[in-house]
């Protein structure tokens, strides 16, 4: 048994006590690139609001010596040496004791500490780069959520903002970088101390610091706030676009929440080695360089989209954030979720003919998919220790939290929302807030009963599926929770339904408040319905109905037969929108993977998209033909010739409209569909496209610069040469792997690795794995590599069992880690290889993987209920060769 400590009582709490309050911080460090190591010192100002003769603060990582621990009371006038520092490794804290009680009112506790500059991509960490073909480290800080604590010891938590004046002790010939602007700066020989402005009241995951060799570009908003982008040297050309894109949007966002950006400068810098995509530290924004440097002719226009995004959504969080800052890890989601919805706005203003807000549907599907499990979370979620908070970094408080702030938005209407946020960034700029604290703000704007409405929404897990069905001139409507495993839940919503029938001139809105409400169709929408034709038979019969217009609500619709027969005509006459032709699938796909609808109805809805020219709905076909090729592999192996032929013709029409070469003026979406239909052909087996690929793939190998292969295209190409590739013919994967080492840009790797395990011979596929732990690859990276066909699952399984311990040794304190577990166990069909997972996993699980072993485990069953469902679908044979034999 281990021996009790006296401090016993601060163990296991998730929050720090508040009898001491941090309000100033005065931080010294100095890295050590060589040694990888730092030492520190810093001056905390604490105001001592009760009566204690202790200091509860987080530390992790970190020697602290104890004799430079001391505590000067308010007057100056009396200093106290801690008597004792003792850490408390599992809950990151250290309990500081004095002799005496502190004197209340603000003091200075200072002490000096030390530690390593780790390659885990959190805390105080190094990131490796090349100059002149040297290897050279930089000091890197990634301190959301809980790890500002690894690099000096603070109160770690958002509610304890404080403002920061940092200096740093660095080589002269490196930049280094803080929040703030420069103060001073003085050189000493090889050595030179910059001092940084203090910083407004901010949270302590917010503070950054970055030490290495940059090149930059620089541009000034209207007002005059510098904005630079920072990147290794050579490649300042590459940040152009971001920086632009930064520069309207802070204007932007300026005239949106009627606040101005609130410090003197914006930097943003491209780190190598980045685990997230993007980390807002107020001030100095850092990202992975495929999410903020972008090259004209080496890039693809996704990479152009995801940089616009990814630095609409950072700059967001300048206000949404940081100058208004999430009370505690609940409510995450005010951060997430509206960074991500305020990110495409941003977009859709700058780049108006990207259709964003069509393509937002895809977030919103993520959402839609997490949050149909039993195993996800309330947007509002309970977080009892930090080692929790990783998890929650998901897709409910991104993209469920951004869908529910878009269907909020849809219902009280845009100009009144944008007041009510105008008013809530005023109202709590530079302090703390909570859900309710947004939802009483909004009611008070609105004159709605916002708070009771979205009660639901985010203090409850799940969504609802809304049936809809004709009987006796009755329009009557049913909810009730929706699971991907097709059980039935209990929740219950306040539904906000958009309703159009026969065109979108006629529209109706209401909240479904109960289980059930009927409607005489006639006074409701002024028209009737019959059982028969789809097409309508007179001036007073609607033709179609259609719930959720525009797809702004987070809920499933399933219609009956009759209706959802009409909708497949008005979908193929092209009567629908195109977010609405998406919602029309998707909710398809869910229902039928949760065995609502059988295969065969998906299946013959999926031609009415034959002719489909939309980006958006045709990636979405895309993703849900993959889906049913997987789950057909175990549940029909011998249909899975004439499903993917079927798919192929559907793909053929839009990808020979396009052809293989751009056209002059071409649009951005045209240049993204291209290269995903093309990818799709070569996946699903077109002898012609993998033909086209091969040839222009020899392009490439002698000249990055070909017009054959743009970055576009790339993608497409090099999955159809991995098809080609087996133990005795590795041409292709050399060429590949000889390519990847040749690029030094992050965008062509990532794409590169992402398409290794397109092989279908399991030698191949584990050498492909196994090249992941690899040096060559960078931590970070290595998850693009972990999907692979339906033939590597038992390889990808196998090799994570017998790698578990490197794995947990690499990437065990960090997000990714969940990565490797989701995607290698949710792919399997069969109840036994969930009770191999759970039996494996039962003694290694760790709480940072918890939630999402469950969540696998829980898509296993999922995939084996729609494979049983799928086996006993009795036309579905005959379905299949009819829709296969079909020319289009």
């Amino acid at each position: 048994m281990a021996e009790k400590s006296k401090y016993d009582q601060f163990k296991g709490q998730a929050r720090l006590p508040k009898f001491a309050v941090p309000k100033r911080y005065d931080l010294n460090l100095k890295p050590d690139l060589s040694a990888c190591k730092f030492s520190g010192s810093v001056h905390i100002s604490v105001d001592i609001v009760a009566d204690t003769n202790l200091i509860v603060l987080n530390a992790a990582d970190l020697l602290i010596h104890t004799n430079s621990v001391s505590f000067k009371d308010h007057s100056g006038s009396k200093v106290l040496q801690a008597v004792e520092v003792e850490l408390f490794a599992e809950d990151e804290i250290a309990v500081v004791e004095f002799p005496e009680s502190l004197s209340r009112g603000v003091g200075v506790l200072t002490m000096s500490f030390e530690g390593t500059l780790n390659d885990k991509m959190k805390g105080f960490y190094r990131s490796v780069y090349q100059h002149e073909g040297e290897k050279k480290n930089m000091a890197v800080t990634q301190f959301e959520p809980a790890d500002a604590r690894r690099c000096f010891p603070c109160w770690d938590e958002p509610a304890f903002k404080a403002t920061f004046k940092i200096t740093l002790e660095v080589p002269s010939e490196l930049v280094a970088l803080s929040n703030m602007p420069v103060s001073k700066e003085r050189v000493n020989g090889h050595t030179k101390t910059v001092s940084y402005q203090e910083s407004p009241i901010m949270s302590t995951y917010l503070v950054a610091v970055v030490v290495g060799l940059f090149d930059y570009v620089e541009d000034h908003t209207s007002d005059g706030v510098k904005v630079r982008v920072y990147c290794q040297i050579g490649k300042a050309s590459e940040g152009r676009f971001a920086l632009n894109v930064a520069v309207k949007t802070l204007d932007l966002y300026k005239e949106y929440f009627a606040v101005p950006y609130s410090l003197p400068k914006l930097d943003m810098i491209a780190i190598p080695d980045f685990a997230a995509g993007a980390m807002e530290n107020y001030g100095l924004v850092t990202y992975r360089e495929t999410a903020l440097l972008y090259d004209e002719k080496q890039s693809a226009a996704s990479n152009k989209q995801r940089v616009a995004i990814v630095v609409a959504h950072e700059l967001a969080h300048q206000w949404f954030g940081n100058l208004v800052t999430m009370e505690w890890w609940t409510h995450l989601w005010l951060n997430e979720g509206f960074a991500t919805w305020v990110a495409h706005l941003a977009a859709h203003s700058l780049f108006p003919d990207w259709n964003i807000w069509t393509q937002f549907l895809e977030e919103s599907t993520e959402g839609l998919r997490l949050d149909g499990l039993a195993e996800s979370h309330p947007i509002e979620v309970e977080i009892n220790h930090a080692c929790e908070i990783d998890e929650i970094f998901d897709a409910i408080s991104y993209r469920k939290g951004a869908s529910v702030i878009r269907m909020l938005q849809s219902y009280l209407g845009p100009e009144c929302f944008q007041r009510a946020l105008a008013s809530y960034i005023k109202k709590h700029a530079c302090s703390n807030a909570k859900t309710e604290d947004l939802w009483s703000v909004l009611e008070e704007e609105s004159g709605e009963p916002v708070t009771k409405l979205m009660a639901s929404w985010t203090k409850q897990q799940g969504y609802p599926v809304v049936s809809v069905t004709v009987k006796d001139q009755k329009l009557e409507f049913d909810q009730s929770q929706f699971l991907l495993s097709g059980a039935k839940g209990d929740g219950q919503w306040i539904v906000p339904i958009t309703l159009s029938c026969g065109s979108y001139d006629t529209c109706k809105n209401f909240l479904l408040q109960s289980p059930h409400e009927s409607f005489d169709l006639k006074e409701f929408l002024g028209c009737s319905i019959s059982c028969g034709s789809s097409e309508g038979t007179g001036k007073e019969e609607c033709s179609w109905i259609k719930l959720n217009v525009d797809q702004t609500g987070f809920y499933r619709v399933k219609y009956d037969d009759n209706l959802a027969r009409r909708l497949g005509y008005a979908i193929e006459k092209k009567h629908l929108s195109a977010t609405d032709r998406f919602g029309i699938l998707d909710d398809s796909l869910a229902l039928c993977m949760a065995c609502q609808l059988p295969l065969s109805s998906l299946l013959t809805l999926m031609g009415a998209y034959r002719e489909e020219d939309d980006y958006t709905v045709l990636s979405n076909l895309i993703n849900t033909c993959h889906k049913i090729t997987r789950i057909a592999a175990d549940a029909a192996p011998e249909l899975l010739h004439d499903i993917k032929q079927y798919f192929i013709d559907l793909f053929k029409y839009p990808a020979e409209k396009l052809g293989w070469d751009s056209k002059e003026g071409e649009g951005h979406l045209n240049c993204m569909l291209r290269g995903e239909l093309l990818t799709a052909l070569a996946q699903f087996g077109h002898d012609s496209t993998h033909n086209e690929a091969t040839r222009r793939f020899q392009a490439i190998l002698g000249d990055w610069n070909t017009p054959l292969l743009p970055p576009d295209l790339r993608k497409a190409a090099y999955v159809a040469i991995m098809r080609n590739v087996s133990t005795t013919n590795r041409t292709g994967l050399e060429s590949l792997l000889r390519l990847y080492r040749e690029t030094d840009r992050s965008q062509e790797k990532t794409r590169i690795l992402g398409c290794l395990g397109s092989c279908s011979d399991n030698d191949v596929v584990l050498e492909v794995l196994n090249f992941l732990l690899s040096p060559e690859v960078r931590s970070q990276d290595a998850v693009f590599g972990l999907s692979v066909g339906i033939k590597g699952r038992e390889i990808a399984w196998t090799w994570l069992k017998e790698n578990w311990d490197h794995i947990m040794k690499t990437w065990g304190s960090g997000f990714l880690l969940t990565r490797f577990v989701s995607a290698t166990v949710s792919p399997f069909a069969s109840i036994e290889k969930a009770k191999e997972a759970e039996e494996f996993f039962a003694k290694r699980a760790k709480p940072s993987i918890a939630r999402t072993l469950k969540q696998s485990i829980e898509r296993v069953h999922i995939n084996a209920n729609w494979v049983q469902s799928i086996k006993n679908e009795t036309q579905l044979s005959e379905t299949v060769k009819g829709l296969a034999s079909r020319k289009y």
